[in-house]
């Protein structure tokens, strides 16, 4: 390495033209980098590092033997695994039947493959590309034993332009240009993972709000009467999913909660309707009670949405969708035992402490002539955690 220069030109006064780094060596200039060849600014960034190679063999010294062509086709075995994985996994997520399907019916052997197969096929790319890099290093990365002094401080600028050229020296050490195999099978298998990487963070997303107009899924519940006129009872929840028991006023004790969900006097003897009301994920409901006399701040053009010391609300988080199952009837507070938000019931459940930003939706509720508690609408707004398309009913 040239780490100074004779100028004729000027009475031959010997000009240094590198620098002295943090620990004394001699650093070359920027014109002397240039002048480097690749193997050249392998080892200065192993001197600049304090690096002393005291053994490096090749792990193939005589390339294109039939043991290297095995080894480069047991890695690349690996890799075709990954991207063949990746592609199922991809598959399943895409097409395979999800919808729910009750034990016992046709298909449901089908739906209950379908967590299983997802999970395995993902399970399976990730493991065969982390054994296909491993098993890469052990067959084609030299043995090397080296010893590094240990530096205290960020690395120097030119320890920074010649790192890049040891790592492409240990690429070439390795031969990977001329493993087009490997190169091939890795790419397939790193680019199909992150495209069902993609495809799995962005597809939740991925749901037209406005399907279906005013009626759009995200926009309703099972709690919205079907037509004019329909009556939907509020139904209590006992554990049994046949048994229909309806909610009268003198039912629930003062400072209590209940959850309920909607029924219809359609679905009585519909088994498959009666499960369907107690699955769908944004019909469940707190039903409170609070005690005689509670001061209590009614939300502006819902005065009308309570019974008496009655009020209904949502059971679904406004932060994230957990079920906000827990009342304390001291305090009045609603409860999300996910991230601890919570919401003060006397004041249409706004939420006073955790990271939720919305109040939880209510439900319109009163008595009907039979003395049932009925809804009498649907939810005032959109179940669940925000959404971009929500706007100002945020």
């Amino acid at each position: 390495m040239t780490t100074s220069h004779r100028d004729t030109s000027s009475n031959d006064t010997p000009h240094e033209t590198t620098e002295r780094d943090s620990t004394g060596r001699m650093e070359p200039s920027a014109a002397e980098l240039e002048d480097m060849s690749q193997p050249e600014l392998a080892r200065l960034a192993a001197e600049l590092d304090d690096v002393d190679i005291v053994h490096n063999t090749p792990k193939w010294p005589v390339p294109g033997t039939r043991a290297e062509r095995r080894a480069e086709h047991a890695v690349g075995l690996w890799f075709i695994i990954s991207a063949l994985s990746g592609l199922a996994f991809l598959g399943c997520y895409l097409f395979w039947p999800f919808e729910y399907v009750a034990p016992g019916k046709p298909g449901y052997w089908i739906y209950a493959l379908y967590t299983p197969l997802i999970g395995g096929f993902f399970g399976i790319a990730v493991l065969t590309l982390g054994i296909g890099v491993i098993s890469y290093v052990k067959k084609f990365f030299p043995d090397e034993v080296s010893v590094q002094q240990r530096h205290d401080g960020p690395s120097t600028d030119v320890a920074r332009r010649t790192v890049m050229a040891q790592l492409a020296a240990a690429g070439k050490d390795t031969g990977i240009a001329r493993r087009s195999l490997i190169i091939r099978a890795a790419g397939a298998a790193a680019g199909i993972f992150g495209l069902g990487m993609g495809v799995a963070t962005i597809a939740p997303l991925v749901r037209n709000p406005w399907k279906g107009g005013p009626k759009a899924a995200l926009w309703t519940t099972g709690w919205a009467p079907n037509y004019p006129g329909e009556v939907v009872y509020i139904r209590a929840d006992t554990g049994d999913p046949h048994e229909v028991k309806l909610v009268r006023p003198e039912d629930q004790g003062a400072g209590s909660m209940q959850t309920v969900f909607p029924f219809r006097e359609s679905e009585r003897d519909d088994e498959h309707a009666l499960a369907e009301a107690l699955k769908r994920a944004d019909n469940p409901a707190m039903l409170i009670r609070l005690r005689p006399g509670t001061p209590v701040t009614l939300r502006p053009g819902r005065e009308n949405y309570h019974y008496g010391d009655y009020f209904a609300y949502s059971k679904i988080c406004t932060h994230l969708g957990c079920p906000t199952s827990l009342y304390e009837a001291q305090t009045q507070r609603i409860l999300c035992p996910c991230h601890q938000s919570q919401f003060i019931a006397t004041e249409f459940a706004k939420p006073v402490f955790g990271p939720a930003a919305r109040p939880l939706p209510q439900l319109p509720i009163t008595v009907n002539d039979e003395g049932y508690l009925i809804a009498t609408g649907d939810f005032g707004d959109p179940i669940g955690p925000a959404f971009w398309e929500l706007g100002g009913n945020a």
